[in-house]
Order: C-alpha cells, then structure tokens, then sequence
C-alpha cells in the first residue's frame, strides 16, 4: 500500500519563472520534513502505548 499524494500539487507553481529561490525550496522541504518526522514520530509513541 502506498499514499498517492500527486494530486496535492500546487498549481501556482507551475510556472518556473515564479518558483522560490533553489535555497528557499530546500529549506521549505527541510522543514515540512522535519515535521513529518515528529508526526510520525508521535505516532509510534501512540502505538506502543496501545501495544
């Protein structure tokens, strides 16, 4: 099983001449990452309580 999240593009992106800085990107990413990280984290945490 996998989670399809092609459909969550930004259409206000699509435009190379409007995209963000190559540096501002990463950093972006970095941090939406880096909150997924603790997320899934939690969630782990969650679990073995339960288990």
């Amino acid at each position: 099983m996998y989670i399809d999240i092609f459909w969550l593009k930004d259409d206000a992106l699509e435009d190379s001449a409007t995209l963000p800085a190559p540096d501002v990107l990463a950093l972006e990413i970095t941090e939406n990452l880096q909150v997924a990280l603790a997320q899934f984290a939690s969630i782990a945490e969650e679990l073995e309580e339960v288990a």
